[in-house]
Parts: structure tokens; C-alpha cells; sequence
């Protein structure tokens, strides 16, 4: 049988957060990005899913719990799918710290891979902390997963998958509240759809509603939800 994870990048967050590094600052999602979250999840209200996981971090368990809404099923939060962090360069913009620190700045793009901020994670780093919880996440029980997750994260992930170095990480695309699907099956994980959006998303959608669970879901219900260590 084949299964999928859907990968899903949170929304946009309030403020400039696009033009700023946002790792591990824990910034809500505006009212623009919960509503692209809202509209993807009545696009893939068709597809079944059996479980949600996302980190701890406010945007990434907003997201969970809007795709969660109304289908019974377990959000699990895993400190591991945390976003990459960015150390004393959290919070400040890219302009500023290529203008401050230029050296540093010019070092990262050399590196993308190995480069570490002070204080704070390389994207090798990020690696060797996320594949383990994904291979956890892949060697579950259940058959349809999604991750809410965040740009490195996801972008981590999907270098693992293609067999891509992480220096090629940034040219896979990763919208606030876009959505890859990924099937593994006989000959091993498949991308299917990269960075959709809404329209596409709903395509996603297969021809047979999933039957919803008799549980209550944990995030709608107000429970606390499951809180893992992978």
C-alpha cells in the first residue's frame, strides 16, 4: 500500500517576518495566513489523514490544529520539528546583517550547508536533528500523515527525499501555507506535488471521502495534544 505525507509550511507570520531571520522566534501567524490555512484545509477535507504532527512553536501548532478541525484525528507536537535556529541573528533583517556583518553573511552563502550563525543552528544541524523524528514520523502506523511544518524543516526533509545536497536546499520552493505531497510505495518516496497552493491543493482530494473517526480531536476539542520525542 502506498503512503503519503503531506508537508505543510505554516502561514505567513504578523510583522516582516519574510524580510527578517525567523527560526526559532516564536511568532504568531497574521490573519492573512491563518485564512490561507483555512482555505487549504477545506481543499484537502476530502483526502484522508490519520494523524498531524508539528513542532512546538505557535505558527506550526495554529497550523495543526486548523488542518485538524473536524476530522477526529491526533495532533502530536515534536520539539525536533522546531525551525532551524538562527541564534543572535533571530529577529534581525537580512539587509542589516549582510550591512553589520558581511564577512558572516558572505560565508553563509558559501556554505549554506555548514554554516552556523552565533549561537545558533547550521542547516546540517537542522538536518541531523528533523531526519531522525521523519523517519520515526515514516516508520508509524498510520498511512496518511501530514507535518505542519516550517520552511528549513520542510526543505531538510525534501532534500533527504530527492537525494539532494542541503546547498541546493533553497531552490525548493516553500510558500507560507503551501503544501507537498509525498507518496512512498515499492520504489521508495515519491514528490508528487511541490510548494501548491490553494487551487491545486483541492485536487489533492481523492474521489472517496474519507470516513471521519468516532474520537474527538484533540486540538479541537480543547485537550492538550500529544507531546513527542523522536
Amino acid at each position: 500500500m502506498t503512503r503519503s505525507v503531506l508537508l505543510v509550511r505554516h502561514g505567513e507570520v504578523e510583522g516582516d517576518g519574510a524580510e527578517r531571520f525567523v527560526g526559532r522566534t516564536d511568532l504568531p501567524m497574521s490573519a492573512a495566513g491563518e485564512a490561507r490555512i483555512v482555505t487549504l484545509a477545506a481543499g484537502l477535507a476530502g483526502r484522508p489523514l490519520d494523524a498531524i504532527w508539528c513542532s512546538g512553536l505557535a505558527r506550526s501548532r495554529r497550523t495543526a490544529a486548523l488542518l485538524a478541525a473536524g476530522r477526529g484525528i491526533p495532533v502530536r507536537v515534536a520539539s525536533a520539528l522546531a525551525e532551524i535556529d538562527m541564534g543572535d541573528w533571530e529577529g534581525l533583517s537580512r539587509r542589516a546583517v549582510a550591512a553589520q556583518q558581511p564577512g558572516a553573511y558572505a560565508a553563509r552563502g558559501r556554505d549554506l550547508a555548514g554554516f552556523r550563525p552565533p549561537g545558533g543552528e547550521s542547516f546540517a544541524d537542522l538536518a541531523a536533528r528533523v531526519l531522525p523524528c521523519w523517519r520515526t514520523i515514516l516508520a508509524g502506523p498510520e498511512d496518511a500523515v501530514a507535518i505542519a511544518g516550517h520552511a528549513g524543516v520542510n526543505r531538510v526533509i525534501l532534500c533527504d527525499v530527492l537525494g539532494l545536497p542541503l546547498a541546493n536546499l533553497f531552490r525548493l520552493a516553500q510558500t507560507p501555507g503551501g503544501v507537498t505531497l509525498i507518496e512512498i510505495g515499492r520504489q521508495g518516496p515519491v514528490v508528487r506535488l511541490l510548494d501548491a497552493l490553494s487551487a491545486p491543493a483541492a485536487a489533492l482530494a481523492p474521489a472517496q471521502p474519507a470516513v471521519p473517526s468516532a474520537k474527538p480531536s484533540a486540538m479541537s476539542a480543547g485537550a492538550v495534544p500529544e507531546t513527542l520525542r523522536c
